[in-house]
Formats: C-alpha cells, sequence, structure tokens
C-alpha cells in the first residue's frame, strides 16, 4: 500500500465505485456530506478494503491514514515515541498547508496543553489538571447536576412535550461546567453554540474558537485577581507554576471536551432508554442498569467517533501499512469499539465491560472521563425521576444524525410525557425547597465537583426505575 501523502490510486473490489467520496488519486474523503452521512458506513467500506489501517484525506484534501482497529489503536495511543501527539510533528503544518484560517486549525495547531505534548511537558501539565479535579467534591457534584437538570425541566414539564437534545443534553454540561470553571452562568448558551461549532471544523470555526479564548482569558483575569473555589482558581495555584496562558488553554481544553462527550453521551443514552429493544427487555428483567446502558452507550455509539492527534515521529509501519515521518493519523474510536477481532457479537449486550476506546487509551485517555459520567448518569436519573412516563414523540425512523469528522450527535430527541406544573419553589439536589436559582453565588463557589475516580451516579431502583419496569411490562 502506497502512502497517503502521495494520493495513491485505490480503485478496488472491496468498493464498489461511488459509494465512497473519493478525492485525489482515489483515495477517501473523511470530510463533506456524503462521508458524514453514515460515517459507520464509511468505516466498515474502507475497513472491507483496507484491513486495520486506511489512507484518507482531510479538510482541503490534506493525506492522514485512519486507524480502523482496536489492536492498532491502541498500539498508537501507547507509543508516543513513534505517534506523538506534537502537532508540530505534521508535514502538512510545517509546510504551511495548514494555515490559520483551516477548519482543522482550531483543534490541531500546537498549544501549550497537555493533549498537545508527551513526556516530562505532558506530566506537568496533565498533573495539574489532575490534581485540580482531584480537588472536587463528588457529592457536591451530584448535588449541582441535580438541581440543574431539574431547573431545565422546569422549564418544559408544563407543555408535555419537550426535545431532549437542545433543551436538555445540549444545556445540562454546560450548566455544569460553567459553575465548575468559575465562569458567569450567562456565557452558558452562547459557548454551547461556540463549542460544538469549533469541533465541527465549520468554516466559523475560527471565529468560534476566538470567542471561547476571549472568553476564557477575561476568566482568567478575573480568577487571577479574585480567587475562588473552582477549578480555574486551582490551576492558578497548582505548584507547577502555570502561566496564564497554559491555564487558559487547559479551560478550553476541559471544557471543550466535557461538553462535546457528556452532551453526546446524556443524547444517546436517553435515546437507547427510550428506543433500544436490549435496553428494555433488559431492564424489564432487571438485569441493566442506567450505568450500565450509559457503558453500552460508550461502546456504540461514542462521543467522539475519532480523534485527529497523532503524528508519526519516524518512519514506521502499522498493520502493514508504510507510515512516514510527519503523516498524520487518525484514531477512529468508534471504528475501533466495533472491530469484530475483540467483539465478535456486535448485538450482545456488554455488562461492566469498560474496555472500550470511547476516551481513548495510554497517556492521553481523558482524564475527566468518571466526572463525564457522574454528570451525565445523575442527570439523566434526575430527568427520569421527573418524567417518569417518558416516551418517544416521533417514529425511531425519524431522528437524526449530524456527523462532522470528530463527532456525531442526535439534531434532536422529542419526547411526550405528563404535563404538570413545576414545584415552586425549584427543587435542589436533594428535593429540599429553595429559592436559589443555577447562576453562580458569590465565590467562592458553594458547589464544587468531582474526583477523578468518581463513579457513575447509582440507580435508584425506588424512583423511575420501577415506574419504567411496570410500563415496559403492560406493553
Amino acid at each position: 500500500m502506497t502512502n497517503p501523502s502521495e494520493h495513491p490510486r485505490t480503485d478496488s473490489p472491496g468498493v464498489p465505485p461511488g459509494v465512497c467520496p473519493m478525492g485525489p488519486g482515489g483515495v477517501t474523503r473523511l470530510y463533506g456530506p456524503d462521508a458524514e452521512a453514515d460515517p459507520y458506513g464509511l468505516y466498515e467500506k474502507l475497513r472491507a478494503e483496507h484491513g486495520p489501517v486506511a489512507p484518507v484525506l482531510l479538510h482541503g484534501d490534506l493525506p492522514a491514514w485512519l486507524v480502523l482497529g482496536y489492536r492498532e489503536n491502541l498500539d498508537v495511543a501507547r507509543t508516543p515515541s513513534r505517534f506523538s501527539r506534537d502537532s508540530r510533528h505534521w508535514r502538512d503544518m510545517r509546510e504551511g498547508r495548514l494555515t490559520p484560517d483551516h477548519p482543522l486549525a482550531p483543534i490541531s495547531t500546537w498549544q501549550p496543553v497537555c493533549v498537545f505534548a508527551d513526556g516530562q511537558q505532558h506530566e506537568r501539565w496533565r498533573g495539574a489538571v489532575n490534581d485540580s479535579m482531584a480537588r472536587f467534591d463528588r457529592r457536591g457534584l451530584r448535588r449541582h447536576v441535580t438541581y440543574c437538570a431539574n431547573q431545565l425541566v422546569d422549564r418544559f414539564c408544563a407543555s408535555g412535550r419537550a426535545d431532549l437534545v437542545h433543551q436538555f443534553a445540549e444545556q445540562l454540561p454546560m450548566m455544569a461546567m460553567t459553575q465548575l470553571l468559575g465562569m458567569p452562568d450567562e456565557y452558558s448558551p452562547r459557548l454551547v453554540n461556540a463549542a460544538r461549532d469549533m469541533i465541527k471544523g465549520t468554516e466559523t470555526a475560527v471565529a468560534s474558537n476566538e470567542f471561547v479564548q476571549e472568553t476564557l482569558r477575561k476568566l482568567v483575569a478575573r480568577k487571577r485577581a479574585q480567587p475562588g473555589a473552582d477549578f480555574t482558581t486551582w490551576m492558578l495555584e497548582h505548584p507547577s507554576g502555570l502561566s496564564d496562558d497554559e491555564v487558559q488553554q487547559h479551560l478550553r481544553l476541559v471544557l471543550i471536551a466535557a461538553f462535546e462527550t457528556t452532551a453526546n453521551l446524556i443524547a444517546n443514552t436517553l435515546k437507547m432508554v427510550l428506543t433500544d429493544v436490549r435496553f428494555r427487555a433488559s431492564l424489564a428483567g432487571g438485569h441493566m442498569t442506567l450505568p450500565d446502558a450509559v457503558e453500552q452507550v460508550l461502546w456504540d455509539e461514542p462521543p467522539f467517533i475519532t480523534i485527529l492527534g497523532r503524528w508519526a515521529t519516524q518512519d514506521t509501519e502499522l498493520a502493514g501499512k508504510p507510515i512516514r515521518a510527519g503523516d498524520a493519523l487518525v484514531l477512529g474510536l468508534a471504528a475501533a469499539n466495533m472491530d469484530t477481532t475483540v467483539r465478535p457479537d456486535l448485538d450482545a449486550p456488554i455488562h461492566g465491560n469498560r474496555a472500550h476506546l470511547a476516551f481513548s487509551g495510554g497517556a492521553h485517555e481523558c482524564p475527566g472521563q468518571d466526572v463525564g459520567r457522574a454528570i451525565a448518569g445523575t442527570g439523566i436519573d434526575a430527568l427520569l425521576l421527573r418524567l417518569p412516563d417518558l416516551t418517544l414523540g416521533v417514529d425511531e425512523s425519524e431522528l437524526a444524525y449530524r456527523s462532522s469528522l470528530m463527532s456525531r450527535h442526535l439534531t434532536s430527541l422529542p419526547v411526550r410525557f405528563t404535563a404538570h406544573q413545576p414545584p415552586r419553589p425549584a427543587l435542589t439536589a436533594g428535593g429540599a425547597e429553595t429559592a436559589q436559582t443555577c447562576a453562580p453565588q458569590p465565590q467562592p463557589v458553594p458547589t464544587p465537583t468531582p474526583s477523578v475516580q468518581v463513579p457513575s451516579a447509582p440507580v435508584s431502583r425506588s424512583s423511575w426505575w420501577r415506574s419504567l419496569v411496570r410500563r415496559l411490562r403492560r406493553r
């Protein structure tokens, strides 16, 4: 197999002509409407033609390798000496083809953050992130998330209808993260739009990135002058002595990664609860809990389907493909989770198995994955407790996804339920009455949040679970 940098012909009986969006030299484009319409189908066509590693083209027809195999993804993630996270190794960047206004610039241009570093520098930056996350209070996280989830439900419960993507899944993570970072809550709606636009690699991605950067720049300056009990302050105070710019870039990293992954995880898990026969049958039989459903979703529909983020440091080989120094590699997380060499029966439910690559692997495995699980599990549990008769509002065939290079998410999730007036005052996490809102309080922030070791919130079998089981058994 020739190198993708040379735009080789890939004519092959494995893929009928015209099925895949083809770029120069017949190499498959990994972007554009055709490629994004069915990314999972595209991955399997590439796997059938090329095996576990396939040549592809990124935005602007930049060549790269898409890693499809489970073992090959782990190999790349665990060997930084061959496959670095430092994008300055990327040949196309060094030679000026990745211009500042390129759609991939916001997510691939080198920045002083742990995801673009290896070795001692990575340990310094990653240590500051881990230590600051470890200061979160695990009970405080669940109380805060439950409270914010109840606030969101209050906004639509009287109508008997809702779109759980726009009115719940996309709102809850940013409400939680703005509080954790110590920023004003009024930024949340604009940050939701900017964060999602950034990782799509759209024409407006650069402008969205500038808005996020300016917001965080102001936050760092404010916290330097007025410290609080929040992640931003703890990063500024860390013994590693991070500069303001280093803190700002890590806040951007945490904010964007936490928002997109958690929003997708919430939406996909809710869809599974409402539509998936495996979940309904297992739940009715008492064998699948909400944390089980979350892990099943992380296998089947990971929040990030790919990650652009490894660059070859030397000429090497991967699954028989010659990789040249400076080549870009895209980790195919969704494709790896569907690799039949490690998952022979793709339809079989997976209980308690966290060997998926939804959060990547190796030294750069997502440090906030348990925070995301806690936000998703706690938020969904609170929603189902408030709306125990929740049902899908349209036929499942009408649900649609929007995909980009890195992400695939539901465009909407319409639901119906029995309308009722919200309680007054609003519910807190413990069910007590309060007149507070989810807006930030005077420093210090009253509800700091969880440790990296936080497990998913336990499922209450005396609340929504029993109600849902009763409904399913009556069907």
